[in-house]
């Protein structure tokens, strides 16, 4: 970037740094050159014949880190890229900001490489670097990430070969009165620091109970949804009630205390759909939410160890 330009906007940025800039701290809460490391051969340009340039790995996983924290679709994604220079001097001030078509392919590569879960372990690592480990247990849960039915009726293929704009993987499940269509996402939070440890996503009339997330020898706390699902940790879930065999006392005041201690399990889901703005999805396959839904948990876990290091736990 030419000298001047540069001068110019880091004294213009001095102004959003006196006002606050949550990236900036997500700018040093993690070391985002490992990144470049774990999946820098995504991209293999080392032939005789050369080709197009390598693009910067650590500069693509921050385009989709604002993406998710700002519920960005990828035209907006590279015009406010462009625009707002907190999300600049996030990205380092590159020269050129990658465009939109960039953005989708390098999501598009991730998916179908698988790379996406190679982020995710490399965070996780860094986590239990910092001495963030599980000590207390984990909580599960799961909630609905919506898709576009479309308008076609309901008999019509679906699938990798249909010819519909609409989500080819979503599907319809109902909780109490309201229906639901798309996907679902399941994670697991530890209880001592509220970070999502874990993740899977389904579609949506996939029952909790069938995903399990937890290790052997972790604490699993579960509400209602799970009960009599075989789990590898330590089984805490709330236990329910069947025709003819209500549960005791004993099993009441239990609830109450798997209850307490699995309530900030919610936390994540408020902040990915109060905050992130997360609760809708246009991508079309489970493959392809499984990465959105990377960078989102990804996105949370930086939140939250934002919110520690202000605790003064980091």
């Amino acid at each position: 970037m030419d000298t001047l330009v540069d001068f110019a906007l880091q004294e213009r940025y001095k102004t959003i740094q006196k006002l606050g800039d949550r990236l900036e701290e997500f700018s040093t809460i993690i070391d985002w050159e490992t990144f470049r490391q774990v999946i820098g051969d995504i991209y293999n340009n080392t032939t005789e014949h050369g080709g197009r340039p390598n693009l910067d790995i650590v500069l693509m996983v921050k385009m989709l880190i604002l993406q998710s924290l700002y519920n960005l679709s990828d035209p907006e994604l590279e015009r406010q890229a462009n625009d707002r220079i907190s999300f600049m001097k996030f990205l380092g001030f590159p020269e050129k900001i990658p465009d939109q078509t960039t953005v989708w392919y390098f999501r598009e590569r991730l998916s179908k490489s698988g790379k996406d879960e190679a982020i995710w372990r490399e965070l996780q690592r860094q986590l239990d670097a910092k001495g963030l480990q599980i000590k207390k247990g984990t909580i599960q849960d799961a909630t609905f990430i919506t898709a576009d039915p479309g308008h076609a009726t309901a008999d019509t293929p679906r699938g990798y070969e249909a010819k519909t704009r609409r989500s080819k993987d979503g599907t319809w499940t109902k909780k109490g009165k309201k229906s639901y269509f798309g996907y679902k996402l399941h994670t697991k939070e530890d209880c001592d620091f509220g970070l999502i440890q874990a993740i899977d996503v389904t579609t949506a009339s996939t029952h909790d109970s069938q995903i399990d997330l937890s290790e052997d020898g972790e604490v699993i706390y579960r509400d209602r949804g799970y009960f009599g699902a075989e789990t590898k940790g330590f089984n805490a879930t709330m236990q329910r009630g069947v025709r003819g065999h209500p549960i005791g006392i004993r099993d009441i005041f239990r609830n109450a205390r798997i209850s307490k201690t699995r309530s900030p399990g919610e936390r994540p889901y408020a902040v990915i759909k109060n905050v992130f703005h997360f609760t809708h999805t246009m991508v079309t396959t489970v493959r392809r939410v499984h990465v959105k839904m990377v960078f989102v948990a990804f996105s949370f876990d930086l939140f939250q160890l934002s919110t520690l290091r202000k605790q003064g736990v980091l």
